[in-house]
């Protein structure tokens, strides 16, 4: 992955473009590009004075011509955001010409065994449950069943509203190396496991690492992502969680012919863990962060690292005409509640509120017992099917997040889950289909799946990073994860309770109205973000505020 853009400035950080600087801040969206005349900068002064008075030259012409190229740019700013009534002008990335001897890759890889993990602790439970049941002497319990599964749920609360403060505290890799500790020993009690409440404490530690992951691997994409990709490599996060369900399914397939093999599901799960704080050791901190932290010369060998070492002059040239750091310290957690930053944090926690009551659990839950309607009577077909169709929904979402845009594929995204939960709803009352109802069911799952894979599913995770302010946007980015885990948490006491009460046809009905309201909300609200740096996003954001 090659990148093509560096701006540090202060606090925020860089993107990359072509010889050119980005000075941006992360909010709604107008453009401020700084441009340097890369051509003047080192070319040799031939000149009666000394070299030191060349370079000082030198120095002084580049400052001047950044101050002038800022405020010719500002002011351009200033009269698009005047005239769209606030909204951001919509910047084309410009590209680096030249072949970058960096890359982003192997980096954004060993961050997604974090989700890979992440949707394996929540899926490994499904196949496995009856049969650690009947190991632990509990199969006639479902309420201590039910504190096994809802006990990764709790703790993923918890981790959610952790890994904020920790990824400001310590930053990004090394979160991810504390990160894999609650994973691994998690795993490893679950995996050995004698009583139910050493099962208990491991599912609530391996939530507590999941609730982490889920804050800081969409964060840390991010924020070393190129802007000309970031979109494509931030869905990577879901499509790679879509992929750990996946795999937590197949794992489950020798169930039947062993019964203690639910003891290695749990097991294997360790390996990933190791891996990635292995993995982390080796790969370079954001840079956003380091220059937040006043950490220079380690900004300069992670952008090396990230980008190539033809680009760490210009971060260089930058930092020398727009100092070290931002005079803004770290935001505190009552900062987010503040006029200035709560309506942004307000969407992020909205969007994961409405993806929650939009049904998707739901939709899982009854997934079988739909295709068993339709003559499907395998439960591991059934769930394979529905995972399937969320990696090659979330696959394909991946291929245009950066084409078609964030707020667009959000947009279709609710609209398809609205018009699905609508043919579910009347697959179960319409006497006139009742003739067609399973075959109907089945598709209507499959195609919620499929609408809720393309956009519902991966843009939040993506969104929330990139319109969050640099200063809150670690501790914004885990208040909304904590939404998302809590009205999950939720749903999963309350639905079945729901359903007894009013039937499932009414409560998809309510599904189908949730998600016209997210297509409302969003359509007021959200802003695009698809070409944007993370601080043009941030500075449109901030200027609109």
């Amino acid at each position: 992955m090659q990148s093509s853009t560096y701006a540090l400035k202060g606090n925020a950080a860089f993107a990359f473009h072509r010889r050119s600087v980005s000075n941006l801040y992360n909010g709604s969206a107008t453009t401020t590009v700084i441009r340097f005349n890369t051509g003047s900068c080192f070319r040799p002064l031939h000149c009666s004075g000394s070299k030191a008075m060349g370079a000082k030259l030198a120095r002084a012409e580049n400052g001047i011509q950044s101050v002038m190229s800022f405020s010719s740019v500002k002011a351009r700013s200033v009269r698009a955001q005047a005239s769209s009534g606030g909204d951001a002008e919509e910047a084309r990335p410009l590209r680096y010409e030249g072949k970058s001897s960096g890359t982003v890759l192997p980096f954004v890889a060993v961050a997604c065994l974090g989700a890979i993990l992440f949707g394996y602790h929540l899926g490994v439970v499904n196949g496995a449950l009856e049969y650690l049941a009947k190991d632990l002497g509990i199969a006639d319990n479902t309420v201590l069943q039910g504190w096994i599964v809802s006990a990764l749920l709790a703790g993923a609360t918890v981790g959610s509203f952790t890994g904020g403060a920790l990824a400001d505290k310590f930053g990004r890799t090394r979160t991810f190396q504390l990160d894999a500790i609650p994973l691994a020993i998690g795993a490893f009690l679950c995996a050995t496991a004698q009583s139910v409440q050493t099962m208990i404490v491991g599912r609530l530690l391996a939530g507590i690492g999941i609730g982490i992951s889920s804050a800081i691997v969409p964060l840390y994409i991010s924020e070393i992502s190129p802007t000309e990709i970031r979109g494509a490599l931030g869905s990577v996060n879901q499509l790679f969680i879509c992929i750990g369900i996946l795999a937590a399914l197949i794992a489950g397939l020798p169930l039947a012919a062993n019964p203690l093999w639910w003891r290695t599901m749990f097991g294997v799960a360790v390996i990933p863990s190791v891996l990635l704080a292995i993995g982390m050791a080796f790969s370079p901190e954001s840079p956003r962060w380091l220059v937040q932290q006043g950490k220079i010369s380690q900004a300069e060998k992670a952008i090396k690292t990230l980008y190539g070492k033809e680009r760490v002059v210009e971060l260089v040239r930058d930092l020398s005409t727009s100092g070290q750091g931002s005079s803004e310290p770290e935001a505190g957690w009552f900062d987010l509640f503040s006029s200035r930053y709560w309506k942004v944090v307000s969407v992020g926690a909205a969007l994961f509120l409405f993806q929650q009551l939009a049904g998707i659990n739901a939709v899982v839950y009854y997934s079988t017992s739909v295709f068993r309607s339709a003559g499907i009577q395998s439960d591991v077909a059934a769930s394979a099917l529905v995972g399937a169709s969320n990696v090659f929904g979330t696959a394909v979402a991946s291929s245009l997040m950066d084409k078609m845009g964030r707020k667009s594929l959000l947009l279709t995204s609710f609209g398809g889950m609205a018009l699905s939960m609508l043919l579910l709803s009347l697959s179960f009352t319409w006497k006139a289909l009742a003739a067609y109802s399973g075959t109907l069911a089945v598709v209507g799952t499959v195609l919620y799946v499929l609408s809720f894979s393309l956009g519902a599913g991966p843009v939040p995770a993506l969104l929330l990073p990139e319109i969050f302010a640099s200063r809150i946007r670690a501790k914004a980015v885990a208040l909304s994860l904590g939404m998302h885990w809590i009205s999950n948490f939720v749903i999963g006491l309350y639905f079945l309770s729901v359903v007894t009460k009013f039937g499932i046809s009414s409560v998809y009905l309510g599904f189908a109205g949730v998600c016209v309201l997210a297509v409302i909300y969003i359509a007021g609200n959200v802003v695009e973000t698809k070409g944007r740096s993370l601080e043009e996003i941030e500075l449109a954001l901030t200027s609109g505020a």
